[in-house]
């Protein structure tokens, strides 16, 4: 079954309630939390992104699904741990090495959440293998992280594609979420890869009825 990870990135200043509110009705299946802090990427989200988080927590019991595009992901994930997100994801990219992507991993489980980790377009796929036993979900970015509404990278099939016969050959029960650029023309390509989270921000937000493009992404 295929799930929906709406990204609030770009929810209009004043019209944060009533969005949140029509996407819960609209049967989204997560609030996805693009976390920025303009040195891992260039834009900086940080302060938008954790005053959204705790206002969704406060009127929707819809899980948060957060992504970490920062640095920092230690001093990060703490902060969002408050929020008692459904899960935490970071880059493989802001890890110093192996030894730190498992403390990461550790850590985030020890206090009752979900783990993911994220790989830019760049990043070669297996070099995610050996930390998949011990994460819930893979986010595989379709463009390069830190800006809304890019154009969606095509031969990231190929690695969503890779990715999905490796877990299926080790009888894993990771998740494969795909990022960026994802709209109604994208969607079926990942999803016959083997994407079953799908994030989709300005192709949901800038729709009429947030219910029927949620319901098409789905299909």
């Amino acid at each position: 079954m295929v799930e929906v990870s709406t990204s609030i990135l770009n929810v209009k200043k004043g019209e944060e309630s009533a969005t949140f509110f029509e996407l819960e009705a609209a049967k989204t299946d997560y609030f996805h939390i693009d976390v920025m802090d303009g040195k891992f990427v260039e834009k900086d989200t940080y302060k938008k992104m954790f005053e959204y988080a705790s206002y969704i927590k406060r009127i929707s019991n819809l899980p948060l699904d957060v992504h970490l595009m920062v640095q920092d992901i230690d001093e990060t994930i703490e902060e969002f741990l408050s929020l008692e997100p459904n899960i935490i994801t970071f880059h493989l990219e802001a890890c110093k090495d192996k030894k730190d992507v498992m403390k990461k991993i550790k850590h985030i489980k020890q206090n009752n959440c979900k783990v993911g980790i994220a790989i830019k377009p760049n990043t070669k796929i297996e070099e995610i293998y050996e930390f998949l036993p011990y994460i819930h979900m893979c986010l595989v970015m379709t463009v390069e992280p830190g800006k809304g509404g890019q154009t969606f990278l095509n031969e990231m099939v190929n690695k969503i594609d890779q990715l999905n016969k490796y877990i299926q050959e080790k009888n894993l029960e990771t998740d494969i979420e795909v990022d960026g650029g994802i709209n109604l023309k994208t969607a079926p390509e990942v999803k016959k890869a083997g994407a079953n989270i799908l994030v989709a921000g300005t192709a949901i937000l800038m729709a009429n009825r947030f219910e029927e493009i949620i319901k098409e992404l789905k299909k």
